[in-house]
């Protein structure tokens, strides 16, 4: 698991390693059950406060995406798929809006792009 801070950016710091786990575990990245390395462990490694570390680790078990368990550390929690579920379908819609936008800059139609999308997933994605 890479983390990257950045101290220039204006975002706290525990938020930033909330921000990049949690974009881990909802792409799929991190699946259920992964042990994430202990809250003195990350702290070491990411040159922070353990109270830092312990405040984002605190943060993802309150969004119930982490288990803590005392004595064996915090795993990618196993138990809210559905939650993760409607996140990364938060991410797809956002994408969407996106490439509609883009679409009505070309312009190219809502159906144009319907089909696109059909003839995309029939050939499985790939470019010929």
């Amino acid at each position: 698991m890479k983390i990257l801070l950045s101290p220039s950016s204006g975002e706290p710091i525990y938020m930033q390693i909330v921000r990049q786990i949690r974009g881990s575990i909802l792409q799929g990245e991190l699946p259920a059950g992964t042990p994430l390395p202990s809250i003195r462990q990350l702290a070491k490694e990411l040159q922070i406060s353990v109270i830092t570390t312990k405040r984002a680790y605190n943060e993802l078990e309150q969004e119930g995406l982490i288990d803590s368990v005392v004595g064996k550390g915090s795993f990618v929690s196993g138990g809210n798929q559905e939650f993760i579920r409607e996140q990364r379908m938060r991410m797809v819609e956002e994408k969407i809006r996106e490439l509609l936008a883009e679409c009505r800059n070309i312009p190219v139609s809502v159906d144009e792009l319907i089909e696109w999308i059909k003839m995309l997933d029939h050939d499985g994605g790939h470019e010929e």
